[in-house]
Parts: structure tokens; sequence; C-alpha cells
């Protein structure tokens, strides 16, 4: 019961014409409480002074309101326009409740007073103006809060979009860039009069795309599925490469549960097999690691192959090698600061791509 009553409370102030209404009965309660106890202990009559304070009070909201829709109008003014038709507005209404207000104590308390009607008058009208003044500015303020935070949500919500379409844009981009590569071994096998491999090839090419395309490219996979779309495009290599391509993969301990972009080893695991294995008549092998250390997922895919000159280490990740490029830029347009990709020629011959990003888990 508690519960259902909270959650239809939050639901209702979270309208904006709800939470007007709230701050406009809230406002005026306020009002109505301190006039009412400033004046309680040294009136005579606490049934008419209790009747002038509902006129006051109820003259008060109505007026508040009649103020709003002229504030609805001027919105959408130019500034100057705005500040002196809003300005117009406060001063009339201050002089239509003070007018209420002056007639009202009049009748309360009789005409009986030292002080001039003149300022008696500019009393009153200080007095209700600098209420409705303060009215308009609360106004004005939340309107502008809430103005300001609908320009903020449609920014983040704009750079949202551009953030996912960059996400969709690099993840598409390896379909074509792969398919390309294989459909040209294809063809070789082709001209070799080699149909038979070339048709197991076209076979397995379809299994891989239909996985890829079936998949969301703004969804990550664990590191087991990932895995698991791996070894899909290695079949199709396998096919070229024979027994001349080995591929270890070693995940320890949480490593499987990680969440991965899709796709994020096939580039490596292809710059691996066109740099490094194919380079070398008898073939090679490919290691494939990864653990979970200090709260980050760290993974390894490194070769057996030739290496890269030491000089052209520094400008693998932004070189010309879509593949290679592509994976970068995914990874730092998904976790920014907190990844870091590093490449190395290993001492016994080979390169080693080390990536390290947030380890996440399925919720």
């Amino acid at each position: 019961m508690g519960t259902s009553v909270f959650n239809w409370l939050s639901e209702k102030l979270a309208s904006q014409r709800y939470q007007y209404w709230a701050l406009q009965y809230s406002g005026w309660g306020g009002y109505t409480l301190l006039t009412f106890i400033g004046g309680f202990f040294w009136v005579e009559n606490h049934w008419l002074y209790t009747g002038y304070i509902a006129v006051a009070t109820a003259s008060g909201i109505a007026i508040s309101e009649v103020m709003r829709r002229g504030f609805q109008r001027l919105w959408d003014r130019p500034a100057a326009s705005r500040l002196v038709g809003s300005l117009f507005v406060v001063i009339l209404a201050a002089a239509v409740w003070a007018a209420i207000k002056f007639g009202g104590s009049l009748w309360l308390y009789g005409r009986e007073s030292d002080e001039h009607p003149v300022v008696l008058a500019v009393y009153w009208f200080s007095y209700s103006f600098l209420i409705y003044m303060t009215w308009a500015a609360l106004y004005y303020g939340i309107k502008y809060y809430q103005a300001s935070q609908l320009e903020q949500e449609k920014a983040l919500k704009a750079e949202s979009i551009a953030h996912q379409s960059q996400l969709k844009m690099l993840r598409y981009q390896l379909n074509p860039h792969f398919l390309f590569n294989t459909l040209n071994a294809i063809s070789t096998l082709v001209l070799d009069q080699d149909g038979k491999t070339a048709n197991t090839m076209v076979t397995r090419l379809s299994q891989f795309l239909r996985h890829s395309l079936d998949n969301d490219p703004m969804q990550k996979v664990t590191l087991a599925k990932e895995v698991e779309a791996l070894e899909l495009y290695l079949d199709i290599e396998k096919v070229r490469f024979v027994d001349r391509l080995q591929v270890n993969v070693d995940l320890e301990g949480d490593a499987p549960k990680g969440l991965v972009p899709s796709l994020l080893l096939q580039p490596l695991v292809e710059n691996a097999i066109k740099y490094g294995i194919s380079q070398r008549e008898w073939g090679g092998e490919i290691n494939i690691r990864a653990r979970v250390f200090a709260g980050e997922l760290l993974i390894e895919v490194s070769d057996n192959g030739p290496g890269v000159p030491p000089e052209a280490l520094a400008g693998l990740g932004s070189g010309s090698g879509v593949g290679i490029r592509n994976t970068c830029e995914r990874l730092r347009a998904l976790y920014g600061e907190e990844q870091k990709t590093r490449f190395c020629n290993l001492p016994g011959g080979g390169l080693a791509v080390n990536l390290r990003i947030p380890f996440e888990q399925d919720a």
C-alpha cells in the first residue's frame, strides 16, 4: 500500500503540470500561514481575519494564474520585449491584488487610520509588488532551468546518437574489409582450378557473415562467445592453410565471462595471419590469452611470425591497416581513457597485441 502510494506520487511529481501546482500551493500555503500567525494575536475578530486571509490567498492564486498565462505568451518574444511585458504584467497584478487587500482591510478594520490614503496605497502596492516579483522570479528561474535541462538532454541525446553511429560505422567497416580479403582468396583458388576448396570457403564464409549480421553491432558479447564467433572465421582460414595454421586459446579464471565488443578478435587474428603466418612457408601459430587483473580484462593476441620493424610499432594503431586501426578506434570510442592498446615484438619472433579494457559482466 505504502509503496503504491509512493510510486503514484512519484509519477505525478514527474509531470511539469503537477510540479507547478505543487509549488503553487506550497508557496501560497506558506504565505497564508505566515500572514495568519502574524496577525492572530493582535486582531479582535479571528473569524473576520480568517475570512480576509482566505480572500487574499484565493485572489492571489487566481491573479498569479493569470500572470502565468501572460508569461507563457511572452516566453517566445525577444528578451527585451519579454522583460518589459513581464514587468507590466507584475505591476498590473500587484495593483489589482493591492486593491483587493486594501478593500478587505477597510472592511475588516474600518476607515480609522492616521496614515494618508496615498501612503496606504503605496504600502499595499509595494507589498503586493514584492510578492509578485518574487513569484515571477521563481517562475522564470524554474522555466529557464527546465529549458536548460531540456537543451542539455537534447545535446546528450544527439551526442549519444552520434556516438552510436560512429560505433556502428566502425563495426560495419569490418565486414567489407574481411569480405574483400576472403573473396580475393576464393578467386585465387578458382584460378588455380581448386573448385572444391573454393566451394568449402564460400560455405564457411556464408556462415560467418550470417553470424556477424545477426548480431547487434552495439551489443557487447562475452569473451567466450566472441571466441566461438572467431572459430567461424578460423574455419575459413584453415581451408586455405590446412595444417599450416594452429590457434591456441587460453582464457583464465573469469575472463570468458568478460564483455567485449562483437568481432573484437577477428581483425587482430586476421592481421596476424596476413602479416605473420602467411609470410612463413611452414605456417605458424597464433595464441590468444586472456585474464582478469585489478578489475580489468587483459587480452593478448600474438603470433610467431617475423614481427614488424621497431620503427613501425608506434604507428600500428593509426596506420593504413583497416582492421587494426578500426579496432583501436572502436575501443577508444567505447572506453575512452579506460582502455589501452599496445604492440610489441616478441623476443622469439612475432608480434603481440595487448588490449586492456574494463572488466564487465552481464547483470
